[in-house]
């Protein structure tokens, strides 16, 4: 498995998939301990985002460290992300909603530039150590 420097698009989207990550970290408590329900309903939701936090963590770091393979999990995830976005705007939480959309469609565009996608191929020169 090739880990060539990534580029900055790379770098900077691998920052804010970790944030996202964080944000999970966040639900996750906020669900384990807040959250309406009974016990078994309250950890399911927690150990939910728990899980997703985890997985955009892994991502981020392994995209931050040069590894190809963490590009898509990262693409994938902000595709998944925008209905919840038009959900939050659908729900009349329009500040929310805008941060969010911009928020996950920059880290998207990041994800998919030309620089990201070289990288991602290995058509750079830095990324030919295979």
């Amino acid at each position: 498995m090739s880990t060539a420097p990534a580029p900055t698009p790379v770098r900077v989207a691998a920052g804010l998939v970790g944030l996202e990550g964080l944000a999970g970290l966040v639900m996750a408590v906020v669900f384990g301990v807040w959250s309406e329900g009974s016990v078994g309903s309250r950890i399911g939701e927690a150990s939910y985002f728990l899980l997703v936090a985890v997985a955009l963590g892994c991502c981020a770091v392994l995209l931050f460290r040069g590894h190809h393979g963490a590009r898509t999990p990262a693409i994938v995830t902000q595709l998944l992300l925008v209905p919840v976005v038009y959900t939050t705007l659908g729900s009349g939480q329009i500040v929310v909603g805008i941060v969010a959309l911009l928020f996950v469609v920059g880290t998207f565009l990041l994800l998919i530039s030309e620089p990201s996608r070289r990288w991602a191929v290995g058509a750079d020169e830095a990324s030919r150590s295979e």
